[in-house]
C-alpha cells in the first residue's frame, strides 16, 4: 500500500514543472549568494583625521590605519569642527583626533594621548570601527616599544609577544562559518514549506476526499507524505555539499556520515512541522503565511546571524525549542571541528524528540473526514 502511495507522491511532485527545477537550483543559487553577501567583519568605515601634530610618527600611525583595509580615509584636516560636520553630514563614521606635540610626547615622555569619536547612530558600526582603531594604535604602540627597549634585549630584559592563532577558521573567513548554517537553512526552507503545502494542496484539489474514503490507516497516509521529503532533503544537502566543495573548497572536517545521520533526523522534524500546519489550514495561501510566520522566527533565532550566546536570557531560553539551532551547531561543529558522534549527544536527543513530537503531532491531528 505505501509503495502506491509514494508513487503517487513522486508522480504530483515530477509533474509540477515547476518543483523539481526549484529543488535543484534553490541550493546552489542560495550557496552562491548567501556566503558572498553576509559578513560580520565591517569594512569600509569612513575615517576622518584631525592631525593636530604632522610629525613622522603620527605620518607612520596614519599610514598603518590605511592600510589595515578597514577604514576609507575621507580626510584630515586640522579643523575639529570640519571633522564634526563631516560626522553629522553622514560623510564620516568615526574621527581620530591626533593632538600636537604627539612625537615629542611619545619620544620624551613614552606616552601620548588620542581621542576617538564614533557616530554611534549605527552603533554596530561605530563600536566594532573604534575596537577595529585602538587595537591598531595598541599594535602601533608595541613596535615603537619594540624598537625602543631593542637594545635592552641584550642585557636581559624579556619581551612578551602575544600572537593569535585563529582555530577552526584561521583566516576569518565568514564564508566558511555561514555555508554549514545556510545548508541548515535550505533543509528547513524545502523540507518544511513543500510539506505544508502538499495536504491542503490536495483538499483544495478535492482528491483529499478520494484518499479518505479508503482503509488506509492514518500512520501509512503521515509516511506517505513524509518520505518524498526525506528523499528531496538528501538530495538538496548533498547538492550543497557539491556547491560548497567546488565554490569554496569547504569540506567537512568531521565526518560526512555524521552530517546524513543528523540530517536524516533534522528532516522528519521540519517536514512533521509542515504536515501539521497542512492538516490544520484550509488554503495554501493559509498554509503559506502561517510556516512563514514560524519559519521567520525559527531562523532568526536560531544563531544564523546573531550567535545564541549574545542573546538575552528569555531569547536563549525560547531557542531551546528551535531545532535548526541543533542542527546549526551540528553542521558547523562537524564542518569546522571535525566533531563526533560523541560531542553531539545533546543535539541528537533535541533533534530525535522534536522529530517523534511533531510526526506524532501530525499522525494524531490528521482527521479521516470528508
Amino acid at each position: 500500500m505505501i509503495r502506491f502511495l509514494l508513487e503517487k507522491e513522486f508522480k504530483q511532485i515530477i509533474r509540477n514543472s515547476f518543483l523539481p527545477r526549484m529543488i535543484l537550483l534553490f541550493p546552489v543559487m542560495v550557496l552562491l549568494v548567501f556566503p558572498m553577501a553576509a559578513n560580520f567583519e565591517i569594512k569600509n568605515i569612513n575615517l576622518c583625521i584631525i592631525d593636530n601634530d604632522h610629525s613622522s610618527y603620527s605620518n607612520q600611525l596614519v599610514q598603518k590605519i590605511i592600510s589595515s583595509g578597514y577604514f576609507r580615509l575621507t580626510s584630515i584636516t586640522t579643523d575639529p569642527k570640519k571633522a564634526l560636520d563631516a560626522i553629522e553630514k553622514d560623510k564620516s563614521d568615526i574621527i581620530l583626533e591626533i593632538p600636537s606635540n604627539f612625537e615629542k610626547n611619545l619620544v620624551r615622555e613614552q606616552t601620548a594621548r588620542l581621542l576617538i569619536s564614533a557616530n554611534s547612530v549605527n552603533g554596530t558600526k561605530g563600536g566594532l570601527g573604534s575596537a577595529y582603531l585602538s587595537g591598531i594604535i595598541t599594535d602601533f604602540s608595541s613596535e615603537i616599544r619594540e624598537k625602543w627597549i631593542q637594545p635592552t634585549v641584550i642585557s636581559g630584559v624579556p619581551i612578551m609577544e602575544i600572537v593569535n592563532q585563529n582555530r577552526f577558521n584561521t583566516h576569518l573567513s565568514y564564508k566558511i562559518f555561514m555555508v554549514p548554517a545556510l545548508m541548515v537553512m535550505l533543509l528547513t526552507m524545502l523540507c518544511g514549506f513543500l510539506p505544508a503545502l502538499n495536504i491542503v494542496g490536495e483538499k483544495e484539489a478535492g482528491t483529499m476526499e478520494q484518499i479518505n474514503v479508503t482503509p488506509i490507516p492514518k500512520f501509512i497516509f503521515i509516511l506517505s507524505k513524509l518520505l518524498p521529503y526525506w528523499i528531496i532533503g538528501f538530495v538538496v544537502i548533498t547538492i550543497a555539499f557539491a556547491v560548497a566543495y567546488i565554490v569554496y573548497g569547504l569540506s567537512p572536517a568531521g565526518s560526512l556520515g555524521t552530517i546524513y545521520v543528523f540530517a536524516a533526523i533534522y528532516i522528519l522534524g521540519v517536514s512533521g512541522l509542515g504536515l501539521v500546519i497542512s492538516n490544520y489550514s484550509n488554503t495554501m495561501q493559509q498554509a503559506m503565511f502561517v510556516m512563514y510566520f514560524f519559519m521567520l522566527i525559527l531562523i532568526l533565532m536560531s544563531g544564523l546571524f546573531t550567535p545564541v550566546q549574545s542573546m538575552p536570557e528569555w531569547a536563549q531560553l525560547i531557542t531551546t525549542f528551535n531545532p535548526l539551532k541543533y542542527f546549526m551547531q551540528v553542521m558547523r561543529m562537524v564542518y569546522l571541528k571535525g566533531s563526533g558522534f560523541s560531542d553531539l549527544g545533546t543535539q541528537f536527543f533535541a533533534l530525535s524528540c522534536f522529530a517523534l513530537f511533531f510526526n506524532l503531532w501530525a499522525v494524531l491531528n490528521y482527521r479521516k473526514t470528508l
